[in-house]
């Protein structure tokens, strides 16, 4: 039998690695963002999530001592030249250079400031709650909504008399929303290519839980800005034309084009009606889109450790540990649904990076779908949305420090108006006990 085909024993031992990671990088961000904060830094992001993965990838290679130095280069290198690694990496870029030839072309205000504009004064919070949701959509980025729209809703907020961390709460869920369901979101890359599905296919099992719960916080929103005052927006300065190619980048995406095409056609037309409507010169645009691309280096460079250190994790027996715990205590398919959710939504606590904890929960819950039957897309599907649920709410994650930063208000200050990542998670727990098998 090929013996790339046996399974190696249940070894919790393997999972050393994680524990590794977990302490320098969770240890570092309580420690610099609590106790001994570095004036204007991220506590958690003082450590650099490389320098964690890098760490734990030596202990990796020291505690697989059964094989050689080589041989466990030989199994970093397999893992790393997996199909869906390198597509992976390849749309990291391609999506990097996306968004920064469309922020450095004007894309991102103009679109803001256009759906600004529609936003009648009475509903200005769930105007932005909706605005955030389309613009994290088209964009593919939470944080880079927050930065957009959190200085708008703090001005609201003020001007009608309404709770500040209520109107940033509801700029944060609708950012959450874009990000779990972009066709270019990060998140939604690694989700699709760790578990082998259609992006398009993942979008659609996403709608039946994100739809439900952006519905129910809009009609919260609706309701709790009735008792705020009348407030005038004003008139935002925009161009149709900087941001007609993020929704002729939805729409195409929508109808299930290829992503490298879709990215493709976006940057050229970012390209072309960036120059000619005048904010961007030939030079800007090459220079933004490298910038955009070396954005992307830290994420690609944690995909390839990650590969690398799971690889050497599963075959020291460390995957099957953890398969052992999930086949003790969760049964059938609404079993493995909620342990892949589980152990998603753990990763992201531990990492505070929704795609780091994508990327590294993604081969265990490709095992836990094959063995529970259950489908590529809702294995996707459950990663993403896990993921984004529990980065929309933990009070260290870059989405909730950027925000309380622009607002000048605590993180924590924030939580209780998350409703959209409270409504999404009340969603998921439904739709597994409705569409799961027991």
């Amino acid at each position: 039998m090929d013996s790339k085909n046996i399974r190696p024993a249940a070894d919790a031992s393997a999972l050393l690695p994680i524990v590794v990671f977990l302490v320098f990088y969770l240890g570092a961000g309580i420690w610099y963002e609590y106790i001994a904060p570095v004036e204007g830094r991220m506590g958690f992001y003082v450590m650099s999530v490389v320098v964690a993965f890098g760490l734990a990838l030596i202990v990796a290679f020291i505690q697989n001592s059964h094989r050689s130095f080589l041989e466990n280069i030989h199994l970093c290198a397999e893992s790393i030249g997996n199909d869906n690694i390198t597509i992976m990496l390849f749309i990291f870029l391609m999506a990097g250079a996306f968004g920064g030839i469309a922020k450095a072309a004007g894309g991102v205000e103009s679109t803001a400031h256009l759906l600004l504009n529609l936003i009648p004064g009475s509903f200005a919070i769930p105007g932005l709650f909706v605005i955030a949701c389309l613009i994290s959509m088209s964009m593919g980025t939470s944080c880079g909504t927050i930065t957009v729209l959190v200085p708008i809703a703090a001005s609201v907020a003020q001007d009608a008399g309404l709770s500040l961390p209520f109107a940033v709460g509801s700029v944060v869920g609708g950012s959450m929303f874009g990000d779990n369901l972009s066709f270019i979101s990060d998140t939604t890359i690694a989700a699709t290519r760790t578990q082998g599905a259609q992006m398009k296919d993942k979008f659609y099992a996403n709608l039946k839980v994100a739809v439900p719960a952006a519905v129910l916080t809009l009609i919260l929103l609706l309701g709790l800005s009735m008792s705020g005052s009348h407030v005038d927006l004003g008139t935002f300065d925009y161009s149709l034309l900087l941001a007609l190619p993020y929704f002729i980048v939805l729409i195409m995406a929508l109808r299930g084009m290829n992503v490298f095409f879709v990215l493709g056609t976006g940057i050229l037309l970012f390209f072309v009606l960036g120059i000619a409507a005048g904010p961007m010169t030939i030079p800007d645009a090459f220079s933004a889109m490298g910038a955009g691309t070396s954005g992307m280096f830290e994420t690609m460079i944690v995909t390839i450790l990650a590969a690398s250190i799971s690889a050497i994790i599963r075959d020291g027996g460390g995957f099957e540990a953890i398969l052992t715990f999930i086949r003790t205590y969760f049964k059938g398919q609404r079993g493995g649904s909620f342990g892949i959710s589980l152990l998603t939504i753990l990763m992201d606590i531990a990492t505070a990076n929704n795609t780091v904890a994508i990327v590294v929960a993604g081969p265990i819950a490709k095992t836990i779908s094959e063995e529970y039957g259950i489908e590529p897309r809702e294995s996707a599907s459950l990663l993403d949305t896990c993921s984004c649920i529990a980065q929309g709410i933990i009070p260290y994650g870059a989405q909730l420090l950027i925000a309380s930063a622009l607002a000048g208000i605590a993180s924590l200050a924030i939580i209780p108006y998350l409703f959209y990542p409270f409504f999404l998670a009340a969603c998921v727990i439904v739709s597994i006990m409705l569409s799961a098998k027991k």
